[in-house]
């Protein structure tokens, strides 16, 4: 630590916080089950990476460094320094060990975005740092480094050119399909991994609140004063539980366009996370680190994903997720009264032809080793 309060390294200095720190950490730690296994399968893909040096030759991302560097302000300690001294912190809790250029974009409307193939770049607009106060900001800038850390800048900038392309050849028959599939394929792949990048906001800022109070921001604007924390998460519960199943429709409906969550679903899975004994294991320094990437089995991930999304359906108040979860718990209940059912008969049946057995339709029966009659079996029984 030096006398300045600043934690020096090889790069320079490390603003000073009293944060934890979490070295070598792997995106893994807090990454949705769904973005997770999707990243680990193309990460495991033979030729991904080959694929994607090819595709790079037609992306626009040279173009987007020149635009920013020309007609952006780069943040730097001479430039917007407080919010260099939270990307720097950001990097340094997370142990990102190069930290991205990060550049002030003139636009009213709240946003921010982390982008590039080669090299992730952060990108925050006037309207967002106008409109966050430090701790809520500092959320955010870690938000983007947990983008940069996962590597979701590469799928982020394929996203932005595909729907970009996908506008372009649309007046062709047939032409856009395909892009559009593959578009809102990524979208639902964006929007889960925008819950992982919040889950890496919480980590960096370390203040619920301050996560809390920066989504309601961009939903209700700079307005604190006449908003509520807990009024706000009922509008999440409310909207998760109300309506009927054309809801759910209108629901899936709205979602498909967007590359986010909707604030208020945001906010209520980060509060729930923030409860969870996973969040809790990585404040106290357990969690996945960076060595053991490569070992991770692209099964175990899915699998991961796949319980997620099984405790996500039996849990939600959705009525549609209500719905599958009530047919599928009743053909689990036909199926076991059908095994019951057809158990008890086969037992009677062949118990009853046997010397010394009894028959029964209401259990199996196996034969008595001294031939001193049956034993009687409980059939098959239903889940709870």
């Amino acid at each position: 630590m030096s006398d300045d309060g600043h934690q020096q390294d090889g790069l320079g200095s490390v603003p000073s916080r009293r944060r934890r720190r979490f070295p070598e950490i792997s995106s893994r730690a807090y990454e949705h089950p769904a973005d997770r296994s999707a990243l680990v399968a193309l990460r495991k893909l033979s030729g991904f990476d080959t694929v994607f040096k090819a595709l790079s030759g037609l992306l626009p991302e040279r173009s987007l460094r020149l635009l920013f560097l020309s007609d952006s302000v780069r943040v730097s300690d001479r430039q917007f320094a407080h919010l260099n001294d939270m990307l720097r912190d950001a990097c340094y809790i997370l142990d990102l060990e190069k930290v991205p250029p990060m550049y002030v974009n003139q636009d009213p409307q709240p946003n921010a975005m982390c982008i590039g193939l080669d090299e992730p770049i952060i990108v925050v607009t006037t309207g967002l740092v106008e409109l966050l106060d430090e701790e809520e900001m500092r959320a955010v800038i870690g938000h983007e480094v947990g983008h940069a850390l996962s590597g979701h800048s590469v799928y982020r900038t394929i996203l932005l050119f595909l729907t970009t392309l996908a506008l372009r050849v649309a007046w062709i028959p047939l032409g856009n399909v395909a892009i559009m599939a593959l578009v809102t394929a990524l979208r639902e792949w964006f929007r889960k991994s925008e819950l992982s990048a919040d889950r890496a906001g919480l980590l960096v800022g370390q203040d619920l609140q301050a996560s809390m109070r920066g989504l309601m921001k961009l939903a209700g604007g700079n307005h604190l004063h006449e908003m509520n924390v807990d009024a706000f998460l009922e509008q999440a519960e409310e909207y998760e539980a109300g309506g009927d199943l054309r809801d759910s429709v209108l629901k899936i409906l709205n979602t498909l366009p967007r590359s986010h969550p909707f604030t208020t679903v945001r906010a209520a899975e980060l509060k729930k996370w923030a409860a969870t004994r996973d969040h809790q294991r990585i404040m106290d320094g357990h969690y996945p680190r960076r060595g053991e990437d490569k070992d991770t089995s692209v099964t175990d991930s899915f699998r991961q994903s796949a319980s997620s999304y099984a405790g996500h359906v039996r849990g939600s108040k959705d009525p549609l997720m209500k719905l599958v979860t009530d047919l599928a718990d009743g053909a689990g209940d036909l199926g076991s009264r059908m095994r019951r059912g057809f158990g008890g008969f086969t037992g009677g049946g062949f118990a009853g032809g046997g010397t010394g057995s009894t028959g029964s339709s209401g259990s199996t029966g196996t034969e008595d080793p001294n031939g001193s009659g049956s034993t009687p079996k409980e059939g098959p029984r239903g889940e709870d």
